[in-house]
């Protein structure tokens, strides 16, 4: 049986033949006139799992994020994230350059903000300095390696936003990973969010979309935005279906990327691999190759010169690899028994 150990990240997946037939018998309308009936059940579905009055499907996590941001800011307003935050760094400055927003960035441990640090993050006020109006809150954390957001940390960030007047804002595209690696409900991570962003496209296993959950009068705002940046979606219905069956069927199952995450990191730390136990908390494995066992580019070289395997090359001297729906225990193995080889041959 040929293998594919596709570990560049849950972006990467493959539906399933039961999710392929909820797309084929999706009932469809044209969702720029409201009419798509399998759009309107996804988004009711998804604000009653995240405990919010309403929700809007987009196109993705990316716009999603950007037409919260959008909804709830004005031009020249500053907004509160962590420094290695995705929006920040992966999203090509759109909340810059559509909406004018500067943001005031905080280190986090492992990616996760402390509430004294936002504090102290908050500027002074007059005609010389943005007005602070929001805070974006990212959980899972991408570049942390996958670090959960705690709803003790939500509900202190939630007090602080309370007490400056701020909105908060949370780019949640793998919320259910932090959901269920710390083993609760959704809505406990989404309960002090003004907006919340998630993705149907990594660890849901969908091909396409995301959501914004929050209040009826912030979903219909971010609507105009979205038709601003993206349009209407016709017979979106047909993807929207696979939402559904998504948020049915998929979530739970999460467990077993994480696990197989746990598994594969203990593997390369075994092998010699600088890992950081405390971030593998949900599906992702960052860690650095030690020059003295192999150079990590040749390392990443190496590997996806063996039959099956995928990864994306180093930075600097760091690697990231992400567990997914299609990638079974054996999989795992299969991959530390080719690490094995690469590094003794090396050595």
């Amino acid at each position: 049986m040929e293998r594919n150990v596709d570990l560049r990240s849950d972006t990467v997946t493959l539906q399933s033949d039961e999710m392929k037939e909820a797309m084929m018998r999706a009932e469809v309308g044209d969702e720029y006139y409201g009419d798509d009936p399998a759009v309107i059940a996804l988004q009711e579905l998804a604000a009653k799992m995240l405990g919010k009055e309403s929700a809007l499907f987009t196109a993705s996590g990316t716009m999603g994020n950007l037409v919260s941001i959008l909804t709830q800011t004005k031009r020249r307003e500053m907004m509160i994230m962590e420094y290695d935050a995705h929006s920040f760094r992966c999203e090509v400055g759109n909340f810059v350059v559509a909406g004018g927003v500067v943001p005031k960035l905080v280190k986090g441990n492992r990616g996760v903000m402390e509430p004294a640090d936002i504090e102290a993050a908050i500027p002074a006020t007059g005609w010389a300095f943005s007005e602070l109006t929001m805070l974006s809150v990212e959980n899972t954390h991408n570049g942390a390696g996958g670090t959960c957001v705690s709803p003790e940390h939500m509900a202190a960030y939630r007090k602080i936003a309370d007490k400056h007047g701020l909105k908060i804002h949370v780019d949640g595209a793998r919320i259910f990973n932090a959901a269920v690696a710390q083993g609760v409900d959704a809505k406990e991570l989404a309960k002090d969010a003004d907006s919340l962003s998630f993705c149907l496209s990594k660890g849901l296993a969908c091909p396409f979309g995301g959501l914004v959950v929050g209040s009826k009068e912030l979903t219909t705002e971010a609507r105009k935005y979205q038709q601003m940046v993206g349009g209407g979606f016709r017979q979106i219905g047909y993807m929207a279906a696979a939402g559904i069956y998504a948020l049915n069927n998929m979530i739970d199952r999460l467990a077993e990327d994480h696990e197989n995450a746990k598994v594969l990191a203990r593997g390369l730390q075994d092998l010699g691999m600088d890992v950081d136990m405390e971030t593998v908390q949900t599906n992702m494995v960052s860690f650095a190759v030690p020059e003295k066992l192999i150079g990590a580019a040749d390392f990443a070289k190496k590997m996806n010169a063996i039959d099956g395997i995928k990864m994306n090359g180093p930075k600097g001297n760091r690697i990231r690899l992400v567990t997914h729906y299609g990638i079974v225990k054996s999989d795992i193995e299969y991959c530390l028994d080719a690490a094995r080889k690469v590094v003794r041959a090396k050595n």
